[in-house]
């Protein structure tokens, strides 16, 4: 029986240890809280050509983290950018494949007294169109956007769907005008184009000293759009090396450049006149966007960028789970799953599945759940990427992005979490509007054939439908853009030294469907339905008029459209 003497002396004791547990989860918080503070995690979209991946090599050659950039232009010679890994994307010059870089990185703004760096987790993502689909995966894992414009072109297609992502996901976009040692349009033409055709306000940081083509230096606006200092680049040879920079003063400035400057000046001052000065709530709300000339190429403005990205750029916040609840980052560790690949490493064949941090801290080793499956999932493996390279990590925090290695139950999509129970919102698929027979050039490499279909399924670099009437010897891959049926091409035999054939389907449209519909939908002509691999029933549909037929004559069959991520 315990006394009142004896409650007396347990109590102090039970209160000091919840006291010191509090007060232990307190300060892992502020820990969290801390690490989230310093990291920007932040994806490059552009058009295909607007030098996405050049940029990206210049961004992590101004963090010293390599110090020559890769791309090495001149036929003769040419180099691969770090971000390029794939044959393909060396051949062409294209980015057919997101990746991901995580640098350090230590702004020019900071104060003397922060020897803080800041962590920058860079996922460089594929320009063309065909590859959009994988372009939306990563912009469910970044939280700001970089948007590449080309000087000369303007504003593209690509580079306008990609935006209406970003603001459909409430991603703050900054605006970078590049190719500006090139012939191309005025700057004010440039920005009345931002706002007349994605209805933001472009509110410029730095203003370019010379005209497109005669690239000379940057105007650094101040609050009223007055001058608050020249920067003069100087171009290294073939841009390989950091562009050294002088600062100068407005007097200096005028002196050195006379007429550009006086010009530069007054347009920067017309700027503000017309309400174009940065205002942050308003950037992070989506209505304006800073604005930064440069040249990837010749590694001009290149810092200015990095520093914007520090100071501006949102760090990791609270994510919405399915149920609309916020995980706050201070919560118990948690993660998205936003791509699989694999084919990065010839030497070991393995798979990677990219994890966002959402929330808590990832220590390597920790036993966590597979929300899908409510399996526990082992992190043994656990690694930072930069581009191909790979090194072990041992912890991470949100905004990080960290590769889970052969990690064959996950999929775009997934999350992962500890402790307190959270699923993360799907990723949806984009409507496919190509279609193709995959068939195996060589039946004695069946095995090898199948095991590569379900690899590239898993990753999702295409659509892998099946139905009973072609079997599992001939899948049809749906996918967004022919393109991506190249790559399939290319990896099967890269990887798994299969040279696969491919038969185009005429079909234009697909459809969801459920099973009461099947039997009706396959007596028609111009239609022909599969299983997805994800169990969706897809109809595949020859065009427009074929459907508009079906859905008139047979109102009760099911024929729903597949809406694209980014409506």
């Amino acid at each position: 029986m315990t006394t009142p003497s004896d409650s007396a002396d347990i109590i102090p004791a039970e209160a000091e240890s919840v006291a010191t547990t509090a007060s232990s989860q307190d300060k892992l918080d502020k820990g969290v809280r801390a690490e989230a503070q310093r990291r920007r995690t932040f994806a490059v979209i552009s058009h295909p050509d607007a030098g996405k991946s050049t940029l990206t090599e210049a961004l992590a050659l101004h963090a010293k983290v390599i110090s020559e950039a890769g791309a090495v232009h001149g036929k003769a010679g040419r180099k691969s950018t770090v971000s390029d890994w794939m044959e393909m994307e060396k051949a062409r010059g294209i980015s057919v494949s997101s990746t991901a870089l995580q640098f350090n990185y230590r702004s020019t703004e900071a104060s003397p007294d922060d020897l803080t760096d800041n962590v920058i987790n860079l996922v460089d993502t594929p320009g063309h169109s065909d590859f959009s689909e994988d372009t939306y995966r990563v912009l469910t894992a970044v939280d700001a956007a970089v948007m590449l414009i080309d000087a000369a072109k303007g504003l593209e297609p690509q580079t306008l769907k990609l935006f209406q992502v970003c603001r459909h996901r409430g991603i703050p976009v900054i605006t970078v005008i590049n190719k500006w040692d090139r012939p191309g349009q005025t700057p004010l033409e440039l920005l009345d184009e931002i706002h007349e055709r994605i209805g933001l306000t472009p509110t410029p940081l730095y203003w370019p000293v010379g005209i497109a083509g005669d690239f000379r230096g940057l105007l650094r606006r101040g609050e009223d759009g007055a001058p608050r200092e020249y920067i003069r680049f100087t171009r290294t040879a073939g841009g390989a090396k950091i562009a050294p920079e002088e600062v100068m003063d407005a007097d200096a400035a005028l002196a050195k450049e006379g007429s550009e400057w006086v010009t530069a000046a007054e347009e920067s001052e017309l700027l503000s006149a017309t309400g174009q000065d940065h205002d942050q709530e308003l950037f992070l709300g989506g209505q304006t966007s800073p604005v930064i000339f440069a040249s990837a190429m010749l590694n001009f403005g290149v810092r200015q960028i990095l520093d914007t990205l520090v100071e501006l750029a949102p760090p990791p916040r609270a994510r919405e789970d399915v149920t609309g609840t916020p995980r706050e980052v201070t919560d118990p560790f948690s993660a998205v799953v936003f791509k699989v690949q694999a084919g990065m490493d010839t030497a070991h064949r393995d798979r990677l599945a990219f994890m966002r941090i959402v929330s808590g801290v990832f220590e390597r080793g920790m036993v966590v759940t597979h929300a899908q499956t409510g399996k526990p999932f082992t992190t043994k493996y656990a690694q930072t990427v930069f581009g191909r390279e790979r090194s072990t990590v041992e912890s991470a925090y949100p905004g990080d992005v960290v590769g889970l290695v052969n990690a064959t139950a996950l999929a775009p999509g997934h999350t992962l979490y500890f402790e307190k129970k959270v699923e993360f919102p799907p990723i949806p698929s984009f409507a496919p509007e190509h279609f193709s027979i995959l068939r195996a050039e060589s039946a004695g490499k069946y095995k090898q054939f199948r095991r590569a279909v379900d690899q590239l399924d898993s990753e999702g670099v295409v659509q892998i439908l099946r139905n009973d009437l072609r079997g599992d010897a001939s899948p049809v891959m749906a996918a967004v853009g022919p393109m991506q049926f190249e790559v399939v091409a290319a990896r099967m035999k890269a990887e798994f030294n299969v040279e696969a054939r491919m038969e185009p389907l005429a079909y234009a449209l697909a459809r969801r469907t459920d099973p009461q519909s099947v039997d009706e939908l396959n007596r028609q002509r111009g239609v022909e339905v599969f299983t997805r691999s994800d169990g969706v029933l897809l109809a595949l549909v020859s065009d427009k008029w074929r459907l508009q037929y079906i859905q008139k004559e047979l109102p009760d069959l099911t024929l729903e459209p597949l809406v694209a991520a980014a409506d």
